[in-house]
């Protein structure tokens, strides 16, 4: 990629766009049709999700075209989740992902937060390690039963430098 995307609010219009692009994502890792199935409500953006006062959606984009999105809900005061985080999969592995994830971590600290928690697919291990993600066991999947997925703590509470 030649110049940076531009991150921004997503947008009420844009619901089936980033549940489309969620899909895409997580098929990108080869999963079967019936995984993918039993996990469509879970990538599913709604109204409500996108219009919630604890949760934050963002897009990047370049020249119009939306290349990724995540979002964060608070928890607590200190503690907020990456609830989402979908690349399209011609862009995996070429560093928007973490550009996301950079902007996540600000806007963390700008909500006062101290921690931001990450469950992730098992593919994206190396994302979420790269920005300061520290493993902290397992969660069970919300869409798959008995399915354990990576959890990872990173600490935000150090002083901004660089990341």
């Amino acid at each position: 990629m030649t110049s940076l995307p531009t991150i921004r609010k997503a947008k009420p219009n844009e619901i089936e766009e980033l549940t489309g692009l969620a899909l895409r994502s997580k098929a990108y890792w080869g999963y079967s049709q019936s995984f993918m199935e039993a996990c469509r409500d879970e990538l599913t953006v709604t109204e409500r999700s996108l219009n919630s006062v604890d949760l934050h959606y963002y897009v990047a984009e370049k020249e119009s075209e939306l290349l990724e999105y995540y979002a964060i809900e608070k928890l607590n005061d200190q503690e907020f989740e990456l609830e989402a985080l979908f690349v399209e999969p011609v862009f995996i592995g070429k560093g928007v992902g973490r550009a996301l994830i950079d902007h996540a971590k600000n806007l963390v600290r700008e909500l006062g937060g101290k921690t931001l928690i990450i469950q992730g697919d098992p593919n994206a291990e190396k994302l979420y390690r790269a920005p300061g993600g520290k493993p902290n066991g397992t969660r069970e999947s919300a869409s798959i039963p008995v399915r354990e997925l990576p959890f990872f703590t990173v600490d935000l509470s150090r002083s901004y430098v660089s990341d």
